[in-house]
C-alpha cells in the first residue's frame, strides 16, 4: 500500500509568498504604470502647448492628440517590460532587454521629459531669464553713465584755467604783466580765453544735467521690469511688456553715449592750441609792444599746457570701450528651461521621474522572479488549492483507481499445455502484480498545480 501523504505545514515557502504577491499586484503595477503615463501626458500637453502656433482649435487638438501619442507609448513601453524582462533568463536576453529599457527611457526622455520640465518650471525659467536681462541692462546702464559724467570731472579744470585767465586779465589792468596799466592787447587776449573756457564749462553743466535726466529715465525703466519680473499676471504678457521696456532702456543707453560732452572738450582743447593767433601790439611805443609781444608769447604758452591737459583728460574717457548693451530675446518656457537647466535640476529630476518611475518597478519584478527560480515552486500547497484544482485532483484518482481495477480485472494469458493451470483463487504471481502497476500513477507522485 502506498505511504499516507506527509501532513501539510502552516509555513509557506519563499517562493509560494512570492508568488502570490506577484498575482496579487498585478492589477496595482498596471493602475501604477497607467497613473504615471497620465501624469506624464498631462504635462506633455501643458509644455507642447507652448511650442505649437495657430489657431486656438488646432493647437488644443494638436496638443492633445500629441500627450496622447505619449501617455500610450509610456504605458505600453513599461507594461511590455513589466511583462516580458522578468522572465528572460539568458545572459544574452537580459543584456539585449536591457538595452532595450535604456534605449526607451532615452526616447520617453527626448519625448516627454523636456516638456514635462518645461510645464513645471517654464515661468520661472522665464522669470529667471528675465532677471538676468535687468541685471545686464542695469550693468550697462550704470557704464554709460558713469563714462558719460566722466567728463563732469573736467570741469574743475576749465574753471580753474578760466578763473586764472580772468585774474591775469585784472592783473594786467593793474599793470603787473607788462608794466603799463590799461586794457591793451594782453588783457583783451586773456579775457577771450577766460570767456571761451567759460563757455566751454557751461556746457560741461549742462551735459552733466543732460546725463542726470536721463540716468532717471532709465532707472525708471528699470524698475518697471522689476515689478514685471515679480508681478503674478501671465508670464507670455509680462515678457511682451517686458520686451517694450528693454526697447526703451537701450535708447536711454545709446542717448548717455551720445551725450557724452568729452568729445566737445577734446575739440575745444584743440582749437585752443592749433588755432591760437597771436595778437599783434598795440603798445604806442616800441618799448611797450615788445613787452606786450613777450607777454603774449608766455600766455600762449600757457594756453597750449591746458589744452595739453585738457586733451589728455578728454582721450582717456574717449579711450573707454564703447557700450553695446545685450538686445533682449524672448525665449519660450521650453527654451528657457533648456537654456537655464542647471538651475532647475529638481524640476527636471521630478520630471523624469514621473515618466521613469515604472523602470524601478521592473527591476523588483526581475528581482522577485529570480528569486522565484532559485526557491522552485512546490508542486501543491494545501493553501494553493481551490475548488477547481480539488475537483480536478478526485478526476484523476477515479481514472486512477479504474485502470488499476482494470488491470485486476483482466484474464491471465492461457497457460502452456504441460503447465498445469493455476486455480482462479489462487494469488497473482508478484511480477504480473508489478508489471500492472508499471502502467498506474500514484496519485501522490502526481504534480498538482493550477
Amino acid at each position: 500500500m502506498p505511504s499516507p501523504a506527509a501532513p501539510l505545514t502552516s509555513a509557506r515557502p519563499t517562493a509560494v509568498v512570492l508568488a502570490d504577491g506577484v498575482s496579487r499586484l498585478e492589477v496595482t503595477l498596471k493602475l501604477t504604470t497607467a497613473i504615471l503615463a497620465l501624469a506624464a501626458g498631462v504635462y506633455t500637453y501643458l509644455g507642447v502647448r507652448e511650442l505649437l502656433n495657430g489657431s486656438p482649435t488646432t493647437v488644443f487638438f494638436a496638443a492633445v492628440i500629441y500627450s496622447v501619442a505619449v501617455s500610450v507609448g509610456i504605458y505600453a513601453f513599461w507594461v511590455f517590460m513589466m511583462q516580458f524582462m522578468p522572465h528572460v533568463t539568458s545572459m544574452m536576453g537580459r543584456l539585449l532587454m536591457a538595452g532595450c529599457m535604456v534605449l526607451g527611457s532615452l526616447m520617453i526622455v527626448a519625448m516627454s521629459s523636456w516638456l514635462n520640465a518645461s510645464a513645471l518650471a517654464g515661468a520661472a525659467a522665464i522669470q529667471q531669464h528675465l532677471a538676468i536681462t535687468v541685471q545686464n541692462y542695469t550693468r550697462d546702464l550704470d557704464r554709460a553713465n558713469s563714462q558719460a559724467i566722466a567728463a563732469q570731472s573736467l570741469l574743475p579744470d576749465i574753471q580753474l584755467a578760466s578763473s586764472r585767465f580772468a585774474k591775469l586779465a585784472d592783473a594786467e589792468r593793474a599793470g603787473s604783466l607788462t608794466g603799463t596799466s590799461g586794457s591793451g592787447t594782453v588783457v583783451q587776449l586773456l579775457t577771450q580765453m577766460s570767456t571761451q573756457l567759460d563757455g566751454l564749462g557751461q556746457q560741461v553743466q549742462e551735459s552733466g544735467k543732460r546725463v542726470s535726466a536721463l540716468y532717471e529715465q532709465g532707472g525708471k525703466s528699470l524698475a518697471r521690469m522689476r515689478e514685471l519680473i515679480s508681478d503674478r499676471g501671465p508670464i507670455a504678457s509680462r515678457s511682451d511688456a517686458f520686451a517694450t521696456e528693454s526697447l526703451t532702456l537701450m535708447g536711454v543707453i545709446a542717448n548717455l553715449q551720445q551725450t557724452s560732452v568729452a568729445p566737445a572738450v577734446r575739440r575745444a582743447a584743440a582749437s585752443l592750441s592749433a588755432g591760437f593767433i597771436a595778437p599783434a601790439a598795440g603798445g604806442r611805443n616800441g618799448d611797450l609792444a615788445e613787452r606786450q609781444t613777450a607777454v603774449v608769447g608766455k600766455v600762449e604758452g600757457a594756453i597750449a599746457t591746458q589744452a595739453a591737459s585738457l586733451a589728455d583728460a578728454a582721450d582717456k574717457i574717449l579711450a573707454l570701450p564703447r557700450i553695446e548693451p545685450t538686445r533682449f530675446q524672448t525665449l519660450s518656457p521650453a527654451e528657457a528651461v533648456l537654456r537655464y537647466a542647471g538651475d532647475f535640476i529638481p524640476s527636471w529630476a521630478g520630471a523624469i521621474s514621473i515618466d521613469l518611475m515604472p523602470a524601478v518597478l521592473v527591476l523588483i519584478l526581475c528581482v522577485v522572479h529570480a528569486a522565484i527560480r532559485r526557491e522552485g515552486l512546490p508542486a501543491a500547497s494545501a493553501s494553493s488549492l481551490t475548488a477547481s484544482d480539488l475537483v480536478t485532483a478526485l478526476q484523476i484518482a477515479r481514472e486512477v483507481e479504474d485502470a488499476r481495477r482494470a488491470a485486476e480485472a483482466r484474464p491471465a494469458a492461457a497457460p502452456p499445455a504441460d503447465t498445469p493451470t493455476a486455480p482462479a483463487d489462487a494469488p497473482q504471481p508478484a511480477a504480473a502484480v508489478a508489471a500492472a502497476d508499471e502502467n498506474v500513477t500514484s496519485l501522490s507522485s502526481a504534480r498538482i498545480g493550477k
